[in-house]
């Protein structure tokens, strides 16, 4: 414990030593950290404003947009304030706190990411008890039970094999926020053990996860076949909304997450795309391949204006 505290607030290395790339990447980052917020915000007012929220993919939808607003606040906010530092610092216990909340919402979004593939699956493969097997409580009960605990369980877990390390310098992380395998790299201690753990907790809680997602939809692209064109449409643009944003999720992380403790200045990059680009993208990939969604957002926000407007 006395070597721990050596080490009271880390630097961050950040994505770029060049001023001129960080101010680039502010004003970027700043664009897509709105985007995100406006997205989000619109499909949750919409959903919880409309008939959608009585529908399940829909209730899962709107808690999916509130776990994308968490869980980038946990990470972008701090990455824009050091891009326009000159010293990035943050406290260790900032740093434990940032390890623990990203873990928790990102864990969150994936176990809501699976129950929207099984609501899918429902749905087309066994339609006539849809409306039993997703009942309300139901729902409330994969969420709360389900997702909440999953990511809580899987955030503890990354917390607890990292809190009880011992840090006496050096200090840099070469990373724009407080991860896992940056931080085992500083620990000074034999971390090998460590990192097989977090590879179980981490890297496979996300391959099978991915694989069974992506198995879910063997039956359900076999069941579409059969329906008529209009309704197979529909359920294939619903479907391909929902792999799309877990292809985009969970790719990256697998990279990063399945394989030992070893560093690449690249992952810096691939992290970018489940913090910021996935979530800024989910809310595009959900309204503007979905026309329920179109439709609900028209009648709700477009046709309300131009009233108010006459």
């Amino acid at each position: 414990m006395e070597k721990r505290n050596n080490v009271t607030v880390f630097i961050l290395l950040g994505l770029s030593q060049n001023k001129s790339i960080e101010i680039f990447c502010f004003v970027l980052f700043l664009f897509c950290y709105i985007a995100i917020w406006i997205g989000n915000l619109l499909i949750m007012i919409s959903v919880t404003c409309s008939q959608l929220i009585g529908q399940p993919m829909y209730f899962f939808l709107n808690y999916l947009s509130l776990s994308d607003l968490c869980y980038t606040s946990t990470v972008i906010p701090k990455l824009m304030t050091d891009l326009l530092a000159e010293r990035k610092t943050i406290s260790y216990n900032s740093c434990m706190t940032q390890l623990f909340t990203t873990h928790f919402f990102g864990g969150v979004e994936i176990f809501i990411l699976t129950a929207m593939a099984y609501d899918r699956y429902v749905a087309i493969c066994k339609p006539l008890h849809y409306t039993i097997i997703m009942s309300r409580q139901k729902c409330n009960t994969i969420t709360i039970t389900c997702c909440c605990t999953g990511g809580f369980i899987h955030s503890a877990g990354q917390f607890l094999l990292i809190v009880y390390l011992p840090f006496c310098g050096p200090n840099e992380i070469d990373h724009y926020f407080c991860d896992v395998y940056p931080l085992l790299k500083l620990a000074c201690t034999n971390t090998y053990k460590i990192s097989l753990l977090v590879i179980v907790n981490s890297g496979l809680i996300a391959l099978v996860t991915f694989t069974i997602l992506m198995v879910s939809y063997i039956p359900i692209l076999y069941t579409i076949r059969a329906y008529p064109a209009e309704s197979r449409t529909k359920a294939l643009s619903t479907c391909s909304s929902h792999i799309t944003v877990v292809v985009l999720f969970f790719v990256p992380i697998l990279f990063i997450y399945i394989r030992p403790a070893v560093t690449f200045p690249e992952e810096k990059v691939l992290a970018l795309f489940y913090t910021i680009i996935a979530p800024m993208f989910n809310p595009l990939i959900y309204t503007l391949r979905n026309m329920e969604m179109k439709n609900v957002m028209k009648k709700m926000w477009y046709y309300q204006l131009f009233l108010e407007r006459k």
